[in-house]
């Protein structure tokens, strides 16, 4: 007879968690290494199975430390923890209360086991957090300057406009050796520059932050970057099919390919075409093309393809 784990719930927060098993109950310990380590000896010597929420870097340290304890554990989007706990009817919200809910989730719908993670692509996607951060800041600074009637602010504006410049090429600079030095990655991102419009601010997205590239159905690869269209019918109603959800980052970086693939004279391009030609919207083709995009580098990801050979 085999036994199901325990689901342990534990809600992060900044500077403490809340965790709740229906053996022990509630408690709550620290979110600082040490005590995560003791935490998840315990868990692991319990054979219990961990169920907590995407809080960004606040959760760091609790994946390190389950990881290294092989602990099993599963990071769950936030809004479908809400969504859950609406469903059953949980209306207050407080630390401990979130940590039971996570708990029943863990028991009720038994959400997928988290991977372990690389550390070679959790850095670069620190690294490439920071190039957006310093494009973005770049961006706002020239909108200031466009607007500013003042000649000394202008210059100063212009000297930190530089500086940017400067701070962001030394960042992708960075990225691109990290890319080079590890032999995976490297000859992943030769797989992804091979379809049109992947440049390699796209192809460094994607090693970045869709890590399931290659592992993943053409459908649920779709939805992990926003992009597959869901339905929105009820009874004789039907409405329009939208995308929502997913990784907006990832999804960016495909629509921007997606913009130069459609422009150019491949099999891409000459699919955007025979969309607009059938009087599909400009963004509803672009759209379409990304996902085809994502569906490609999916499939010579997994194939250990090119886009030439596919």
């Amino acid at each position: 007879m085999t036994l199901s784990p325990v689901c342990v719930g534990i809600d992060v927060s900044k500077t403490h968690l809340d965790i709740f098993d229906a053996i022990e109950g509630h408690r709550r310990v620290a979110n600082v290494g040490p005590h995560i380590a003791e935490l998840s000896r315990s868990l692991q010597e319990r054979g219990c199975f961990v169920v907590f929420e995407a809080t960004g870097h606040y959760d760091a340290a609790l994946r390190r430390g389950l990881e290294e304890a092989g602990v099993a554990h599963a990071r769950v989007n936030p809004e479908r923890a809400r969504d859950f706990a609406r469903a059953i009817g949980r209306r207050a919200k407080t630390d401990a209360v979130d940590a039971r809910m996570l708990a029943e989730l863990g028991s009720r719908l038994a959400p997928e086991q988290r991977e372990a993670a690389d550390r070679t692509r959790e850095q670069l996607a620190f690294r490439h957090k920071r190039r957006d951060q310093l494009v973005d800041m770049r961006q706002q600074e020239k909108v200031r300057r466009s607007e500013c009637p003042d000649p000394a602010a202008v210059a100063d504006l212009e000297r930190h406009i530089a500086w940017l410049d400067e701070e962001i090429a030394a960042v992708e600079a960075s990225i691109r050796a990290m890319i080079d030095a590890d032999a995976a990655l490297r000859e992943s991102k030769r797989r992804l520059r091979s379809v049109p419009g992947v440049g390699p601010v796209a192809a460094a997205t994607l090693l970045a932050l869709m890590p399931e590239l290659g592992r993943r159905s053409p459908k649920t690869i779709a939805a992990l970057a926003g992009l597959a269209p869901f339905n929105d019918d009820s009874g004789a109603r039907r409405g329009k099919r939208a995308i929502r959800g997913g990784r907006r980052r990832v999804r960016r970086a495909l629509y921007m390919a997606a913009l130069s693939a459609s422009r150019s004279k491949s099999r891409l391009g000459d699919f955007a075409r025979a969309l607009r030609k059938t009087g599909k919207p400009p963004k509803v083709v672009l759209i379409a093309v990304a996902r085809k995009i994502l569906v490609i580098l999916n499939a010579i990801t997994r194939e250990n393809g090119s886009y030439a050979a596919a």
